[in-house]
C-alpha cells in the first residue's frame, strides 16, 4: 500500500511514459510530482487526469518566478486545477503574489530555498552572498513563511534547521534530493536516505529516478515505504 510521504517524481518524457510508470506502480504510490521537464509532454494534462480520474495527490513543481502581477496571474490558473501543491521562489515577493493567486483554493504554495542540485561554488558563481547553505536556507525559509508560504523545499540535510524554526510550526518541508542507500547520486549534491528525512523533520520525500529507472520501479517504490515505516 502507499504512503503520501513518498512523492514519486514523474521525471519522464511524456503523458504516455507518465501513465506507464503510474500504471506499474499501482496502489503503491499516491503522490506525484510533475515538473517543468514534462510541462511540453503534457504535463498539465497528465496532472489533470490522475488528480481528477486517479484519485492520486499531485505536485505541480514549477519554481515560478517572475514580477508579483504575472506569478498571482499564473496560480489563479493553475489553482483552478484543484491540484494539491505548486512551488514557486522563495523570494517574498513571489511567494506573496502566489499566495494571492491561491487565494480560496486548498493548493499549498511552497517556496523553493536552494536548490538540491548546488554547492558554494555554484552560490558563488551566481553572486549569492556568501554563508553557509544552511544559514542561507534557514534564513531563506524564514522570509518565505513570514510572507505566507505554506510551506518549503530544502534538502533532507536542513530538514531539522527548519523544522526548529519559530516561523516552520505548522509549516510543510518536502523534501528532493533522496537516495535509498545505495542509489547512484546523480546531480543532487546534498541528499540523505528516504528514513533520515523524515527523521530531520521532513514531511514529504521526493524521489524520481531511484523509482523510475529501476528495474522494478512497484518494488523500489515500496522498499522506501517499508525503510519510512522504520522511523
Amino acid at each position: 500500500m502507499s504512503d503520501d510521504r513518498l512523492i514519486v517524481a514523474l521525471d519522464v518524457p511524456n503523458v504516455i511514459a507518465g501513465i506507464d510508470l503510474v500504471e506499474k506502480l499501482g496502489d503503491s504510490a499516491s503522490f506525484y510530482k510533475i515538473g517543468l521537464g514534462m510541462l511540453t509532454g503534457g504535463g498539465l494534462a497528465l496532472a489533470n487526469e490522475l488528480k481528477a480520474e486517479h484519485g492520486k495527490r499531485i505536485f505541480l513543481d514549477m519554481k515560478l518566478f517572475d514580477i508579483g502581477a504575472t506569478v498571482e496571474a499564473a496560480v489563479r490558473g493553475i489553482a483552478q486545477f484543484d491540484l494539491d501543491f505548486l512551488t514557486v521562489h522563495g523570494d517574498p515577493h513571489v511567494v506573496r503574489a502566489a499566495k494571492e493567486g491561491a487565494a480560496g483554493k486548498d493548493m499549498k504554495i511552497l517556496a523553493v530555498t536552494i536548490l538540491t542540485s548546488l554547492d558554494r561554488a555554484d552560490l558563488d558563481a551566481s553572486l549569492i552572498q556568501a554563508g553557509d547553505i544552511p544559514d542561507l536556507v534557514a534564513t531563506r525559509a524564514a522570509r518565505a513563511f513570514e510572507a505566507g508560504a505554506d510551506g518549503v523545499i530544502a534538502s533532507p540535510n536542513e530538514a531539522a534547521l527548519i523544522r526548529a524554526l519559530p516561523e516552520a510550526q505548522g509549516k510543510l518541508i518536502v523534501t528532493p534530493g533522496v537516495r535509498p542507500v545505495g542509489a547512484d547520486h546523480g546531480d543532487q549534491k546534498r541528499i540523505a536516505t528516504p528514513a533520515a528525512a523524515i527523521a530531520n523533520g521532513a514531511d514529504h520525500i521526493v524521489v524520481g529516478r531511484p523509482i523510475h529507472q529501476a528495474a522494478n520501479p512497484r518494488a523500489a517504490a515500496q522498499a522506501i515505504i517499508e525503510e519510512l515505516k522504520t522511523v
